[in-house]
Parts: structure tokens; sequence; C-alpha cells
């Protein structure tokens, strides 16, 4: 007899959802994400591992690359794009590749997760080399596309990263580091994009935003490398300038406008008295740190 894999089981407490109002649908829903938070806080110390993994890798000039089909794939492309308008880094540091390509982020290509070759393609499009990590999520953790790019990975030397919600994952075998937060049995039977990808979406976003904080992206918690491209960004690096350097709005509009609107550069000229250049020097000389220089 064939053993159900737990991310395709019935939930028990979901059975009669068809009957319920939508209120009702709601709140049976709501209960069953209440268990996210808790199934991620016991998998907490394998996500400190990977954090530091990725920074140590940034440190070396190393790049992060999320492989993932369907939802999983989706997620990843997602907190991937995000990485550089929030901590301005370079295009390229940080990657997402879904199955099926770019198209598969609009359109269901369900096969495409069944295809250990595209995943080599994409791998062999990504480049890696031994100083990069490769992040491999799925819910079942089964899908050829991934167990492909992470065993080939491996074999090039890069640290790699599984991220699942099923304790029998072939992804794990991989996996230098297997995140599994057991989420349980979905409110819609088999549909993974549910509780299984609310906890890959918090579990990426801790794994990211860990990194860059790790690297000296952050001040305190505000983001000091965000790229001013909008009016919103604009007003929030002088809301972060003025605060930090405990100065004026206007006299902070001033020092990001001098800067070239860069928040680190701007704080180091208010609270140093010193020119552009030789803010950017002491930057330079401290691996790009603002809590080293101030």
């Amino acid at each position: 007899m064939t053993t159900t894999v737990l991310t395709e089981r019935r939930n028990p407490n979901t059975e009669n959802i068809d009957l319920m109002t939508s209120e009702q649908i709601a709140q049976t829903i709501n209960q069953e994400d209440l268990k996210i938070a808790v199934a991620i806080q016991k998998v907490i110390p394998q996500i400190g591992k990977a954090i530091e993994l990725i920074a140590n890798a940034f440190h070396q000039g190393g790049r992060l690359a999320y492989f993932g089909a369907g939802t999983s794939g989706r997620l990843g492309v997602l907190d991937a794009s995000e990485c550089w308008p929030t901590f301005g880094v370079e295009h390229g540091m940080v990657n997402g590749f879904i199955a099926g390509g770019d198209k598969a982020l609009r359109f269901s290509i369900e096969n495409s997760e069944d295809s250990a070759e595209l995943g080599l393609q994409d791998l062999k499009t990504f480049s890696p080399t031994p100083k990069d990590i490769i992040v491999g999520i799925s819910a079942n953790g089964g899908p050829k596309y991934v167990l492909a790019v992470l065993e080939e990975a491996q074999k090039i030397g890069c640290k790699t990263i599984g991220i699942s919600s099923n304790p029998e994952a072939k992804l794990q075998k991989f996996s230098n580091i297997f995140i599994n937060p057991i989420v349980g049995e979905e409110a819609l039977t088999g549909s993974s994009r549910m509780k299984s990808g609310t906890a890959q979406k918090m579990i990426l976003n801790m794994l990211s935003t860990g990194a860059m904080i790790r690297i000296g992206k952050t001040y305190q918690n505000y983001m000091i490398d965000v790229r001013m491209v909008n009016e919103k960004l604009i007003d929030r690096g002088c809301r972060i300038v003025s605060e930090i350097a405990n100065i004026s709005y206007e006299e902070a509009k001033k020092y990001i406008e001098m800067s070239g609107k860069n928040v680190k550069t701007a704080c180091v000229m208010a609270i140093k008295q010193c020119s552009k250049q030789q803010a950017e020097t002491l930057l330079n000389q401290n691996g790009g740190i603002l809590r080293k220089v101030i």
C-alpha cells in the first residue's frame, strides 16, 4: 500500500468546509494558519544556520539562488526580486528560478516540475561556483526539477539548503541544511499554496532579511541601503537620516540630495560633518557598515 505524503493528506478539521458559511470558512482557515508560526518556531535553529551560511557566502562574493516549481518557485522569485529595492544589492546577488521559466509565474505549467533537464538548464543559466548558495523549495520535497538542481549543485561544491513541509522529503538527501516546518495537512487537500506556501514565504523572508542584516545592510532596524527610486522611498530615506542623525527632516533632505540619494553616506555626512567623498571613504574603510562608522 502506498503511503500518502503529509502534504497530500486530508485534513480532518476541514472535512465539511463546503457546508460552512463564508465566515466559518475564514475562521477555519485562520485556525489552520495559526499552526504555521508554531511549526516555524521549531526549526529556528536550522534557519539560523542557513542565515549564517548565506551571510558568509555574501562576504566572500558568493550569490544566493532559489529554485522551485509552482507556488514554491513563485515565492522564490518574489523574495529574490524584493532584495534589490529593499537592500540595494546588485542585480544577480539574489536570484529566483521557477520550473517552466517566467511564463510559469502567471500560468500553471505543472509538468515542468517533473523535468530534471529543466532544472539543470536553469542551474547552468545561473552558472554556479562553489561560493554560491543554492536553495531548493518544495512543499512535498520531491520534484525532479528541484532534486536535480540540488544534487548537481552539491557536485559543483555549492552549499545547499532545502525547504519542505514533508518530513520524508527527498530533497533532504541533497541539502546541507534541511528546513522542515511541519504545518500539517492543508485546509484543502493537497493545496500546498496555503499553509506550506505561507511557511515558505515566512522562511524566505527570514533567510534574505537575516543575511542582509548580518552583512550590514541595516542600521538598527532601518533599511539604510534602500534604493530611493520613487517619492515614497525618498521620503523614507529622509526620515531615516533625520532619525539616525537627529536632525530635521528638511536638513536630512539636503543631505540626501548632496549624497546622491544614499542614506548611509548622508548619515555619515550629517553626523561627522564631512564631505560626500570623506563619508564614502569612511564607509569603504569599514566594509560599508554604518554602525562601525558612527
